[in-house]
């Protein structure tokens, strides 16, 4: 017995000393750019046989394995490397040089000039639809939001983004890739006209103070790019009442989720508040309006998309305002306005390649009466009517290279058709853009990336064609920090109201530079933004007075002998709830250098729509246990220079000349808004409320934006705010989508 247990043991020391004696040893390193990369997984495959390199990449171990095998090099920032060897009786040696792998998350993102708000950028997003909601002042508005911003003009007198020293009209805005050409709504001169356009419509933006893509075009400044929502999450119903306005709107969800349609009504009046509040603006008949829209949307089973959005609105005012001409006592100005948008859009896959058409149309008129009133009689009647019908449609096809590479190409067509009538200018105005263009983003690494783009333009009115390349490079040169550059050219029409005579006109121009340094983590980010524009071929006009009594000049475009430059330095830094619990908070400086001499400016001077210094800061935080958001803002911009600027003949040529100058007082305005949300943490609630308190300007800074001059330059008098204080109490219910966790996670 004793015998065969030692023969049992010699066998199995036997079998043991066999295996030891047969498994070979496999190690070696593992490098990127020859540094040593820790926890790659190196396995021998089709075997358990394998090992983790080491923090400076080198990995051992052992394997009974023989002959031919693969080995295989696994990490997830890294592609995969699959490496033959021989296993016979001697030790096995191998160094490996991994690749950077290629991902949409971790590849440097081309970001001169532009600030992205998307579900893709959620560790940066500025701007989402809750970012605007929750800032005070910005009234619910995307685009009063955007003055929070840095390079973003607080103008006040007019609607419209001025970049960089841009006009209003030099920022263009976009809807699913398609241009919207009556995003504001129709006002009266003095008065900015507001939003159109639902911002809860929206999922994310991409905003570009310069630098924009090649796929948009007719901007000298920037663009506005919107993305509308898909499918809701359910059906819900929603209503908001105010003292200033009644809304209700619907939204229907399909049971298998793959359409929807909704609709929303509105109307607004400022009869009330114009009884509590002491305007500066006489309104003689309060702002009121109607507003509706509606929208459907459909997935197909094939994976495309098909979205629609139409909307109507309709508006009305009237102003008094003291006479600056001798011998009437008062000015009145109405309005009646109405206009429409509607726009189709289809997306769809087909394998790597992604197909994106889409259509709008907008119709806008403004009907404006001017007229004199003398001892209470109204007299000199004189109408303003406007309408114009706009098309536009575009279509663009991409294919994906690889997950950070590719290329889009495509065509877009944009046809405009006005009426204008006005005293002795009756003008009819047509134009067909025709456009084609051309943009690959390039992937070279996670580190490096590169946009490059051309577009090429023709308008029929001129008869002219440009061509405009653009470029943009980013770098992450350490970790978090990026840098990038871009420049272009960009191209735009001279604006339709100034063309009314014969004239042989081209293209605006303009050049940009742009140069970024970024550093983005989780909840912060800093910017630094220096940039340089060059402008050339601004248009020239000359000032005709068809209607003294009215004091309503009408500029006619001369030539394109125009040009001029802006330059400047622009700062932002976002901590979001990092630093201080619950507490959102980011600010903005910007600091702009700008002179130009177009349409009716004599010589080269500092526009009167560009602040040398804006500072911004904005504040939110939000307390869970009183289920209530209180935000703050504060605005500073420098003072505005103004001009009174006439017109006349000199031996029977156009000269335009200075008689008034000066510079506004600076601009202050801080503002304070909370949301109240009752019904906060009850999981079961199908209703979810929202009460708002607003109030701007708390301080009352008696802000003006500029000065409007008689036709003989001898009396003025302050372009301001109808109000300088403004208080809004407002409610918001949605009835069928419980959206508290979208107010926890959105705030905390």
């Amino acid at each position: 017995m004793k015998t065969q247990g030692q023969k049992i043991l010699f066998l199995i020391a036997s079998f043991a000393f066999i295996l030891g004696y047969s498994q070979m040893k496999v190690s070696g390193k593992v490098t990127y750019r020859n540094k040593g990369i820790g926890e790659v997984n190196v396995t021998l495959k089709d075997s358990y046989d394998g090992a983790t390199t080491d923090a400076q990449g080198n990995f051992s171990f052992e394997t009974t394995e023989k002959g031919n095998h693969i080995l295989t090099f696994t990490h997830p920032k890294y592609e995969e490397v699959e490496r033959s060897i021989v296993i016979d009786n001697q030790e096995v040696m191998l160094n490996v040089q991994l690749k950077e792998q290629i991902s949409e998350i971790d590849a440097v993102v081309v970001s001169a000039g532009s600030i992205e708000a998307s579900d893709k950028k959620r560790a940066t997003a500025l701007l989402s639809p809750i970012d605007i909601y929750t800032t005070a002042g910005a009234d619910g508005q995307i685009s009063s939001a955007l003055t929070y911003l840095p390079g973003v003009q607080k103008v006040g007198g007019t609607e419209g983004l001025f970049i960089r020293g841009g006009t209003g009209t030099e920022t263009k805005i976009f809807m699913d890739g398609s241009l919207i050409n009556n995003y504001f709504s129709n006002s009266i001169p003095g008065i900015a006209g507001r939003d159109q356009f639902n911002t809860s419509l929206f999922k994310g933006n991409i905003f570009s103070s310069g630098g924009y893509s090649a796929l948009y075009g007719q901007a000298l400044s920037g663009a506005l790019l919107l993305e509308s929502v898909d499918l809701p999450d359910q059906s819900s119903y929603d209503f908001g009442i105010s003292p200033i306005f009644l809304s209700a709107g619907f939204q229907s969800l399909s049971e298998d989720k793959s359409h929807s349609y909704g609709a929303t009504l509105g109307y607004s009046m400022l009869n009330l508040m114009q009884k509590v509040f002491n305007f500066n603006t006489n309104f003689i008949e309060a702002p009121k309006g109607l507003n509706s829209d509606f929208n459907f949307r459909i997935k197909t089973k094939s994976g495309g998309f098909l979205k629609y959005y139409g909307m109507y609105n309709s508006n009305k005012m009237g102003v008094k305002t003291e006479s600056l001409e001798p011998g009437y006592d008062f000015a009145l100005v109405r309005l009646n306005g109405a206009n429409t948008y509607h726009n189709l859009s289809f997306r769809q896959k087909f394998g790597k390649y992604l197909f994106n058409v889409g259509g709008s149309y907008s119709y806008n008129k403004s009907d404006l009466n001017f007229s004199t009133e003398t001892n209470e009689v109204e007299s000199g009647k004189t109408r303003l009517l406007t309408d114009g019908n706009y098309l536009n449609f575009k279509a663009v096809l991409e294919r994906k290279i690889n997950r950070i590479s590719a290329v889009r190409g495509g065509l877009e067509f944009n046809n405009t058709n006005e009426k204008l009538d006005f005293e002795q200018v009756n003008k009819r105005y047509k134009d067909l853009i025709s456009s084609a263009f051309a943009e690959t983003d390039l992937g070279f690494s996670n580190a490096l990336s590169a946009k490059i783009g051309v577009r090429a333009e023709y308008s029929s009115y001129l008869n002219k064609t440009n061509i405009a390349p653009r470029f943009a490079l980013a770098y992450r040169f350490a970790k978090d920090w990026t840098t990038s550059f871009a420049y272009g050219l960009f191209y735009q029409n001279p604006e339709s109201k100034y063309i009314n005579g014969s004239a042989n006109l081209d293209f605006q121009k303009s050049q940009h530079y742009i140069f970024q340094i970024q550093r983005a983590s989780e909840g912060r980010t800093l910017r630094f933004e220096a940039f340089y524009k060059k402008y050339d071929q601004l248009i020239k006009t000359f000032n005709v007075t068809p209607d003294k009594e009215q004091n309503q000049q009408v500029q006619t475009a001369m030539n394109n002998d125009g040009y001029g430059y802006a330059k400047g330095l622009e700062l932002f830094w976002r901590d979001n709830k990092k630093t201080f619990k619950n507490i959102d908070y980011w600010i903005t400086y910007s600091f702009l250098d700008s002179k130009r001499d177009f349409l009716n400016y004599p010589v080269s001077l500092k526009p009167g729509f560009a602040a040398e210094h804006t500072l911004s800061a904005v504040v939110k935080r939000f307390i869970p246990e009183w289920k209530l958001g209180a935000n703050l803002s504060y605005t500073y911009a420098k003072g505005r220079p103004y001009y009174d600027i006439a017109s006349t003949y000199d031996n029977g040529k156009a000269v335009n000349y200075t008689r008034n100058e000066g510079r506004l007082k600076d601009y202050n305005a801080l503002n304070f808004s909370i949301n109240y949300l009752p019904n906060l943490g009850k999981k079961d609630a199908r209703a979810f409320t929202v009460f708002v308190l607003s109030i701007t300007n708390v301080l009352g800074s008696k802000n003006v934006y500029g000065y409007n001059f008689s036709v003989d330059g001898t009396r003025s008098s302050a372009v301001v705010p109808p109000v300088n204080t403004f208080i809004f109490v407002g409610a918001f219910i949605s009835f069928g989508a419980d959206k508290t966790q979208d107010a926890i996670n959105n705030n905390l």
